[in-house]
């Protein structure tokens, strides 16, 4: 498969990138998906929900009246969890959420995710670039030119590049993650993946 290679203006270089068949061109496994998106989100929790029981309360630490002659159900303590004020029944406590995938399940899901996005022609290449410092307009201005400024955006860069990240942070539905560093849930969320001619070649190279 080749696409297309964009410059940073939104004009062809007149270059074609080789997008490998193994890691763009399978028949993408939609359970595999489900398992790889489904810990992504459980892995976003934090899990602090707390509540407390009945021993957790202060207080009721007498018989709040006696047991008999008042015509009123008897009551050993004002903290059970039927009482006002007192403690919650199997209400949720501080857990650890995260699942983890193996790491055979973790390649096929983002291989099947990026076979999708290549299948619905939604990824465009882009020759390496770099932002001499962090500047939001500019990191518009190459969305603009790709004409992808209105839609969900993930770009996959070669390197780490720490001002097109500073650049794209603060923009809503705009994410920059370096390439393989990102999840089945980062392509899926997006409309659209830009891809560095260099990011082609690792996710070539790491993922075929």
């Amino acid at each position: 498969m080749k696409l297309d290679i964009y410059k940073t203006d939104g004009s062809k270089t007149g270059k074609k990138a080789t997008l490998s068949k193994d890691v763009f061109g399978i028949e993408p496994n939609d359970h595999v998906l489900y398992l790889a998106v489904k810990a992504y989100l459980a892995n976003q929790r934090q899990g602090t929900h707390s509540t407390k029981n009945r021993s957790a309360v202060a207080g009721g630490g007498r018989k709040p009246f006696r047991q008999k002659g008042t015509g009123r159900a008897r009551q050993g303590t004002i903290r059970a969890p039927h009482m006002v004020g007192g403690g919650r029944a199997f209400g949720p406590q501080p857990r650890d959420y995260r699942q983890d995938l193996p790491k055979k399940v973790n390649r096929l899901a983002r291989r099947s995710a990026l076979s999708y996005k290549a299948k619905d022609k939604k990824i465009v290449v882009v020759e390496d670039f770099q932002f001499e410092g962090p500047k939001t307009s500019q990191f518009m201005d190459l969305l603009a030119n790709l004409k992808v400024d209105d839609r969900k955006v993930l770009v996959l860069t070669a390197e780490y590049d720490q001002n097109l990240y500073k650049s794209a942070r603060n923009v809503p539905y705009k994410s920059v993650l370096k390439a393989p560093q990102f999840s089945a849930y980062d392509v899926l969320n997006a409309n659209v993946v830009i891809v560095q001619k260099g990011a082609v070649e690792i996710l070539n190279e790491v993922l075929g």
